[in-house]
């Protein structure tokens, strides 16, 4: 799950999700980002997630803190036939997916594929998704930013390779809560658009996401137009399009309501 970047005020509170994590016996694992901000060294990330408490309820494994990186292969990939996430991920057989359900200003949206891609990976892992495999040098990461939808289908290819690594021991989990255009990792991130509209929970990390698109533009709340807008503005769509064409999920799902 995300922890939450320096000044940004909309991520999970881990009193929110304590009950969650405590009843799988859960430990809270991240990898080091790959932008400047307090969470791009194993330093400044470790003061930050002592700063949010996360290391006050749960045990928490910084999946990237050593190396080498675990390398997953993806040979059918549509751009990436690599993926590097952190190399402790190999000490567990299962994953809970926890993800906060808003925006973002590079992928339109942040859920579920956004969780397995981009969180799973280590730092070298998230500068190989962003340049679409030009580069692993987060030094090199704004000088060869690809095309949108090539970045996209990037995340797409590297969320099918976790899934394939835990095999169907995995579960997903999108909180729409705080629902701000911006993504957590943003310090200065815009004040949520619109009103809480729910969690959702599923074993199909495409399905889940479809949903969560789909209550939003079908939401009466009239905030939902700057979101939507973010989303389209970046073809956000897409990576769901890519993933169900990897064919690890699908978009199709039965929405049920549990009160």
């Amino acid at each position: 799950m995300h922890s939450g970047e320096k000044g940004n005020q909309n991520y999970l509170r881990p009193e929110f999700v304590r009950d969650m994590v405590n009843h799988v016996n859960g430990t809270v694992v991240e990898c080091n980002t790959a932008y400047a901000g307090a969470r791009n060294s194993t330093e400044k990330h470790k003061e930050l997630i002592k700063e949010h408490e996360w290391d006050k309820y749960f045990p928490f494994d910084l999946l990237d803190e050593e190396g080498p990186d675990m390398e997953l292969d993806i040979p059918n990939g549509k751009i990436l036939k690599k993926n590097y996430v952190g190399k402790d991920l190999a000490n567990y057989d299962s994953l809970l997916v926890l993800s906060h359900f808003k925006g973002h200003a590079m992928g339109g949206y942040g859920g579920a594929l956004k969780q397995l891609s981009i969180g799973c990976a280590s730092s070298a892992g998230k500068t190989l998704i962003h340049t679409a495999g030009k580069v692993d040098d987060q030094k090199e990461l704004f000088n060869n930013l690809p095309e949108q939808d090539r970045f996209l289908e990037s995340m797409a290819d590297a969320a099918s390779s976790v899934v394939k690594y835990f095999n169907g021991n995995a579960a997903y989990i999108n909180i729409m809560k705080n629902i701000s255009v911006d993504c957590d990792c943003d310090g200065n991130a815009s004040a949520p658009c619109m009103q809480d509209i729910g969690i959702l929970a599923s074993l199909d990390p495409i399905a889940i996401d479809q949903a969560c698109l789909d209550l939003v533009y079908n939401s009466e709340d009239k905030g939902k137009d700057k979101l939507i807008e973010r989303i389209e503005s970046l073809h956000g769509v897409h990576t769901i399009e890519a993933s169900a064409e990897l064919g690890f999920g699908t978009r199709d799902y039965e929405l049920i309501n549990i009160d």
